[in-house]
């Protein structure tokens, strides 16, 4: 099987959320895969030549400043051609969902996302993702190429990296880049705290938290001790208390850190569906009772606004010590 793989860019830089999906190709065509950086003038293009790909072909032009998929998918599609490729991969993200299933309509290719598990069966391609909020997987049959797929971060984890690098070539974007679509703005939270889904240490906050103010005090404040990035419930999210990037679940985000910390966090089977597969995961709510619980590795049945300030203080004494 010959790999596409599809580097995540925010346009002028290569995300570390690629490496999933390198990490898949390593395993299904070790030695017959090729990835594609799109942008202009890329920066981050040398994270991705130490993992054994046959090259890496960067497309830098102007039009492609912008991660929009009307520009992208064309792009993508082009190379899938020339190259002959059995599959385009990406990690699952909301980049890959939006770029990918454009290039797959220009393919007339089949989609999969969230791919956990992908062999090939009696002269068949079979898939395995998640669905019911991640209560069942689901086995999928892919009938036609190329194969166009998200696959699930956590499933896949990081790749090996390799002695020899891979070589880096600059290629030329498609002859027509389409320009009906223009980026306008980008509307996100700063701070200079880590990437949800990259992250090594999550905190998560619920609707308790009553507002914005009081959700970036307490949820915010032990995310910063813990050098973590912050999450939220879909209820917080809908209730104004949290902005909609910072939302973990079946409708949000997927995150698989280290350290999983869900404050007033009931528990619901959509927002399990986003970070049960996170290492170690803590459970702060007054309810015994909560559906949390009954995932969470350690669980203290108490009210969030007074041991949240009592862990901030007692980590930036340990931190001092």
């Amino acid at each position: 099987m010959r790999v596409l793989v599809v580097a995540e860019t925010n346009g002028e830089r290569v995300s570390e959320k690629t490496l999933p999906a390198i990490a898949f190709a390593q395993q299904k065509a070790p030695d017959n895969f090729t990835i594609l950086a799109i942008g202009n003038n890329l920066q981050g293009v040398e994270m991705l030549t130490n993992y054994g790909a046959q090259a890496v072909l960067t497309v830098n032009h102007p039009a492609l400043a912008k991660p929009l998929a009307e520009r992208y998918a064309p792009v993508i599609a082009h190379y899938a051609q020339q190259l002959g490729v059995d599959a385009i991969v990406a990690t699952t993200s909301t980049f890959s969902r939006d770029v990918l299933a454009r290039a797959a309509g220009l393919l007339d290719a089949p989609m999969l996302s969230d791919i956990i598990t992908f062999e090939s069966a009696n002269g068949k391609l079979v898939a395995k993702r998640p669905i019911y909020s991640a209560n069942l997987i689901g086995t999928f049959e892919v009938e036609g190429t190329p194969v166009v797929m998200t696959v699930r971060g956590p499933a896949w984890g990081k790749p090996e990296p390799k002695a020899s690098q891979s070589p880096v070539q600059a290629v030329e974007a498609p002859a027509e880049v389409p320009t009906r679509s223009e980026w306008i703005s980008l509307q996100g939270s700063s701070g200079g705290r880590p990437d949800l889904t990259q992250a090594r240490v999550v905190v998560s906050g619920g609707r308790p938290l009553k507002d914005p103010e009081t959700f970036e005090k307490y949820i915010g404040g032990l995310a910063d001790v813990l050098g973590g990035a912050v999450g939220a419930t879909r209820a917080a999210v809908d209730a104004g208390i949290a902005p909609n990037e910072l939302q973990v679940g079946q409708t949000g985000k997927t995150v698989a850190p280290e350290l999983y910390i869900a404050v007033a966090v009931s528990g619901s089977v959509q927002h399990l569906a986003g970070m049960k597969d996170s290492k170690v995961i803590v459970a702060i709510n007054t309810d015994p009772e909560a559906p949390i619980f009954q995932v969470a590795d350690y669980g203290l049945v108490a009210d969030l606004y007074q041991v949240v300030p009592e862990l901030i203080e007692l980590l930036k004494n340990d931190k001092g010590a």
